[in-house]
């Protein structure tokens, strides 16, 4: 299939493993230049030798940074200051009763799982509308819509993502710019 992404740049968060990697993967065999981000060198070094197995031609670039922190989507947004496609896919889990999630572990999954596409979005997506072309895309789950009873948080920050990427794909109509989950 060519879906003539040979001239697009595109980033997915927590793209070393699992779902992300599929993606980049699917990305690269696409010919996209693709962003593999994780929070360590070595990850995206491995992530990167895997999908060049698999895609020899692949045009990758690999980028350690921690987009669950402010300070790691400002590291990425001076190395990668415009991409046409973003995949937000970083995401945690953890299985835990109510009562025993701590405020400590209520930010930290906000933080990934939702503020890292928040702060990606918020600097990508005006780029995105003045070029009148992008797509942003939110790797949510049926947890937004069946919140698990074992993980209350990670499904708040699910049905989160799907407001946000409803209330953002708003903001694009009449142009060439999608937001979806």
């Amino acid at each position: 299939m060519d879906l003539k992404l040979s001239e697009k740049v595109a980033l997915v968060s927590g793209s070393t493993g699992g779902i992300g990697l599929a993606i980049v993967t699917a990305l690269a065999e696409e010919r996209a230049t693709v962003i593999v981000n994780g929070r360590t060198q070595e990850r995206v070094n491995n992530a990167i030798d895997r999908i060049q197995q698999t895609v020899p031609n692949a045009k990758l670039q690999g980028i350690a940074a921690d987009l669950g922190t402010q300070a790691g989507v400002e590291l990425l947004l001076q190395k990668v200051p415009f991409v046409n496609i973003l995949v937000n896919n970083l995401g945690i889990y953890a299985s835990k009763a109510f009562e025993d999630i701590s405020d400590e572990a209520w930010m930290n999954i906000l933080e990934v799982n939702v503020m890292s596409g928040v702060r990606l979005s918020r600097h990508y997506l005006p780029l995105m509308l003045k070029q009148d072309w992008g797509r942003i895309i939110f790797i949510s789950s049926e947890s937004g819509l069946n919140i698990p009873a074992e993980m209350i948080h990670y499904g708040v920050t699910k049905t989160a993502q799907l407001a946000l990427s409803r209330g953002l794909a708003e903001t694009t109509a009449g142009s060439h710019v999608t937001v979806e989950s």
